[in-house]
């Protein structure tokens, strides 16, 4: 069984944390996996700076930009990934997020293969269209046991969150607002209707909210109406000019509420 799938079975109140791959610095990747593994995330979502990341808001389009100016690529990233793998958590789920471009610039099957090699469990491709995928890439995504996690919005129709469904195995990735990602402050009344309609489709895969969760009241709120949540643009603000990447993510995750028996004193 894939481990995102191992995880949702086994735990409640699912603390993800994205990234950008190469950012503060270009050797910082491992140090965060292994500090926020330590700390008590319990998902670890890498991104793949792009130079035009259509989903993203200012903090992580800057960090992209940033990790691109470290020389930050797909290829250097793998090999990151490949000797540290024999560190990582033997248990931690780890994503890859990326647009299509540079996958497909990469070779999909090369890209699909070497994560694979590397450790990872899932993808997520914003601007991968659902049957693109299905007439393309399923295969090849199931000849790597990588699961594909796609994204609903606000917006979504039910007969197509219904068909998202249907073709997912790992959890689906509930947006919580029709924006980009960004710091947003505390979830509406408006965004919590819009939770409470998604959790009662009674859909089978498990789902993580996702855009504006920022603080531990916005993370428990929407543990109410998922099984869990991810953080993006707040993580990243927290170690940007990080001088001690280790005790700044001990402080960001104990600011989302999340007291972890791995913590260790810094």
């Amino acid at each position: 069984m894939n481990r995102i799938q191992q995880l949702f079975q086994q735990k409640k109140n699912i603390l993800s944390v994205y990234f950008s791959a190469g950012y503060p610095s270009l050797a910082d990747t491992p140090r965060l996996i292994t500090a926020l593994a330590g700390n008590g995330a319990d998902l670890i979502e890498i991104g793949i700076p792009f130079s035009d990341p259509l989903a993203d808001g200012p903090v992580i389009q800057h960090s992209s930009e940033v990790a691109l100016e470290n020389g930050m690529s797909v290829r250097i990233l793998f090999q990151q990934l490949r000797a540290f793998s024999p560190h990582r958590p033997k248990d931690l789920p780890l994503i890859l997020m990326g647009y299509l471009n540079p996958l497909m610039q990469y070779g999909m099957e090369n890209f699909c293969r070497e994560a694979k090699a590397c450790g990872i469990d899932g993808l997520i491709i914003p601007d991968l269209p659902l049957q693109e995928y299905l007439d393309l890439y399923q295969p090849l995504f199931e000849k790597y046991g990588l699961l594909n996690i796609f994204l609903i919005t606000p917006q979504t129709p039910e007969a197509r969150i219904r068909l998202i469904d249907k073709h997912s195995k790992g959890f689906i990735y509930l947006v919580s607002a029709a924006s980009t990602t960004g710091v947003k402050g505390d979830i509406s009344a408006e965004q919590e209707t819009y939770f409470k309609r998604i959790r009662d489709l009674k859909l089978n895969n498990p789902l993580l909210i996702g855009f504006g969760i920022s603080d531990a009241p916005a993370f428990q709120k929407a543990c109410a109406y998922a099984s869990g949540a991810i953080v993006g643009s707040a993580f990243v603000k927290a170690v940007t000019d990080s001088k001690q990447i280790e005790r700044d993510v001990q402080a960001f995750i104990s600011h989302m509420g999340i007291t972890s028996s791995k913590q260790t004193a810094l």
